[in-house]
């Protein structure tokens, strides 16, 4: 006699499986559940059995469906279903602290069929996905924050009116704002490809030599070259680059921001005209024509020096977000940012208000010449400065955000041209004019 065949307890083996499983008849009456699905629903296996599914772990009523739907296919087709991710919140027992959980839910239905092939049980696998479908949303969440600040960004260099250009260790353009594009007429591909051609080729040897020299010290350097515009004519364009280093120390790129001087520059050059014709022509003294000279360099010095400004304002109370370097330079080296523009310039607040208000209201962009505005020097005292600027405002969304606003300050500018008109009324010019007609 052979020895009979040891007893198989099935019911737990399946309350032991490693994994969440819920057993159901065919209408959805739960049958019997694993251990972990008993631990992880929070719900005694008593109060679960004999109860309808629905009622035994109510949902939301989209869930709901979803289950039925899933349930109905298995039905119909006697095949496995694998539903769409499903939110469902566990209940915490008031032991625990009481509350919910939002959990995230990967469910498989299993036909199980008797012998003749008929569904005698629907055999659910749920499977909690709650950490990879969270860490997937914060993902989406940076992503999107990163989309949002590149555009940002590329807005912001777009929008200023400033010739904005990045280059990589080698020299090699990588970018050029919308400005660079409107004033070369060239595409970036082919600004990225050779920029060197839009610059006057007798400037470009200069250029090289002042681009490996600023490589070496690795420092804010400054150059002054020719650029083609669009319409052919070469313009003086002055250009500030500051390189940006890796966690090494190493320079990987440069930020140039390119300012259109060439009026500056021909203004300086009929003023040395002027005065170079007049030292030829009087008969001042050594010392008069060296005091010219003196004046001729200061002035050109002033002028080929000229900083510019850039900020950006944000809301209705104009309040600073950004300002650049030159700018903190123009206010005493003050934070700035976090203030408003009447607390940063309390002098011109309602002058620069008003501008900024009509701004931000109506969306025209503001632009000013040789405005006159009263700042404090770098000793604590009060100065008269003159500026030429552009207020643009800036939306997100559809409503207005705040403005962009640059500028530079023109004063040796303005007082360069007063000084040749008063050279130009001067009698010992219209003297020297009357002896050259007479010869």
């Amino acid at each position: 006699m052979s020895p009979s065949t040891p007893s198989v307890d099935y019911q737990h083996i399946f309350r032991s499986l490693p994994g969440l499983f819920l057993l159901l008849a065919p209408d959805g009456t739960v049958l019997d559940n694993s251990d972990q699905h008993v631990n992880q629903a929070m719900l005694p296996r008593e109060q679960a059995r004999g109860r309808n599914i629905f009622e035994a772990y109510p949902s939301a009523p989209e869930s709901q469906q979803a289950l039925h739907e899933s349930h109905e296919k298995v039905r119909h087709t006697l095949q496995p279903d694998t539903m769409p991710l499903l939110r469902y919140d566990l209940e915490r027992p008031a032991e625990l602290g009481g509350g919910t959980e939002e959990r995230y839910w990967q469910l498989t239905h299993y036909p199980i069929l008797d012998s003749q092939g008929q569904l005698q049980y629907i055999l659910q696998q749920p499977r909690d996905v709650t950490a990879q479908h969270l860490a997937e949303r914060r993902h989406e969440l940076v992503q999107q924050q990163l989309t949002q600040s590149q555009e940002w960004a590329r807005f912001t260099l777009d929008a200023l009116p400033v010739l904005v250009n990045i280059t990589d260790a080698s020299g090699r353009g990588v970018f050029f704002n919308r400005r660079w594009l409107e004033f070369t007429g060239l595409s970036a591909e082919a600004l990225q490809a050779n920029w060197a051609q839009a610059i006057h080729p007798d400037d470009q040897p200069k250029l090289q030599r002042d681009w490996d020299r600023s490589r070496q010290l690795a420092d804010t350097t400054q150059y002054e070259y020719r650029v083609r515009r669009a319409d052919g004519q070469y313009r003086w364009i002055m250009t500030r680059s500051v390189p940006h280093f890796d966690e090494r120390g190493r320079v990987v790129q440069r930020v140039g921001g390119g300012t259109d001087i060439h009026d500056q520059k021909m203004m300086v050059q009929e003023l040395l005209d002027a005065t170079e014709q007049q030292a030829r022509l009087s008969d001042q003294s050594y010392r008069n024509a060296e005091l010219v000279k003196q004046q001729r360099q200061t002035f050109y010095d002033l002028l080929m020096h000229a900083p510019a400004y850039v900020s950006i304002v944000r809301g209705p109370e104009h309040r600073y977000e950004f300002a650049n370097t030159l700018f903190r330079e123009l206010v005493g080296g003050q934070e700035v940012v976090g203030r408003t523009v009447a607390e940063v310039f309390p002098e011109a607040r309602e002058q620069l208000t008003a501008m900024l208000d009509g701004v931000f209201q109506t969306g025209e962009p503001v632009v000013g010449k040789e405005l006159q505005v009263s700042i404090r020097d770098n000793q604590g005292g009060m100065r008269d400065a003159y500026f030429n600027f552009i207020y643009q405002r800036f939306e997100e969304n559809g409503q207005p955000a705040g403005i962009t606003a640059y500028s530079y300050e023109v004063t040796e500018l303005v007082q360069t041209r007063h000084a040749l008109e008063q050279l130009r009324r001067s009698p010992a010019t219209s003297a020297s004019s009357s002896e050259l007609e007479a010869a």
